[in-house]
């Protein structure tokens, strides 16, 4: 099964959040897509996608996170009745290419747990506002 099929499959399902009935399944499907890709990028295979974007480097795989970002915006927006589906299939785009950077930056998928759990019952505001790093400007 290609990679970009399996996150369709993980979007697709329940989405649950911390704190509630979190299957094991879901975070092994996340864990299992992060092997595939690192198995990627030490084992390239001339068809597959995956390596054609770590190929490109990190410039190829912002551009497609870009590319894929403005397609869930798009998608977002319609009302028809497909739209549903639609926004699923580009929000599972959007993430598979996020988790291709992750992986070619060789970041796991422990480290955004861990910073996510970090957050976890911070106020946004709050959070931000204890960055040490400055934030650019509003433009």
């Amino acid at each position: 099964m290609p990679v970009w099929q399996a996150v369709f499959i993980l979007i697709t399902n329940q989405v649950r959040v911390k704190g509630s009935d979190v299957g094991q399944d879901d975070r092994q499907l996340l864990l299992r897509l992060m092997s595939v890709l690192e198995d990627r990028k030490q084992n390239p295979s001339k068809k597959s996608y995956t390596t054609r974007l770590f190929a490109g480097g990190t410039r190829k795989i912002s551009e497609k996170i870009l590319e894929e970002a403005r397609e869930v915006i798009e998608a977002a927006t319609e009302t028809d009745a497909a739209a549903r589906d639609h926004l699923i299939h580009e929000a599972a785009d959007l993430i598979f290419h996020l988790l291709v950077m992750l992986g070619y930056k060789s970041i796991g998928w422990e480290e955004i747990e861990g910073e996510l759990d970090r957050r976890f019952g911070i106020s946004g505001l709050d959070e931000k506002a204890a960055r040490t790093s400055p934030e650019p400007p509003d433009s």
